[in-house]
């Protein structure tokens, strides 16, 4: 399954055209695409006018729907930020090492379009889509 971040998100409702939001487009339809539901929060919170948030909330519920913390991953991720942070890696958003720690955990591979997973990839072993 490929877990997509809010990033991507955001750009493909905005009509942004990138590497990211073209492989979303060919992911989708193909039942390989996971929401998170920390991720769906991020992305549905955005939407100013009602008839967009009703218009993106339909079509996020096309996809199933993951709980990303839970004990396990919540105490995987705080093992991950310390990793990272003892590695120089400065953790801006702990939500990214919660998406990260629950792709690692669970063999998903994410497509994102936020530099702060790069070295997620790099020190913990985040497995990323056209990186």
């Amino acid at each position: 399954m490929v877990l997509v971040d809010t990033s991507v998100w955001i750009d493909y409702f905005n009509g942004i055209a990138s590497r990211q939001t073209d492989r979303l487009n060919a992911l989708l339809g193909t039942g390989t695409v996971l929401v998170g539901d920390l991720i769906l929060t991020e992305l549905l919170q955005g939407f100013a006018r009602d008839t967009q948030f009703r218009r993106a909330r339909l079509l996020m519920d096309e996809f199933p729907c993951a709980d990303l913390a839970g004990r396990v991953v919540a105490l995987q991720a705080a093992e991950n930020y310390r990793i990272l942070r003892a590695r120089g890696v400065t953790v801006r958003k702990t939500i990214d090492v919660i998406i990260a720690t629950f792709c690692i955990l669970n063999e998903h591979v994410l497509l994102h379009a936020d530099k702060d997973f790069t070295p997620m990839r790099r020190h913990i072993g985040l497995q990323v889509l056209d990186e």
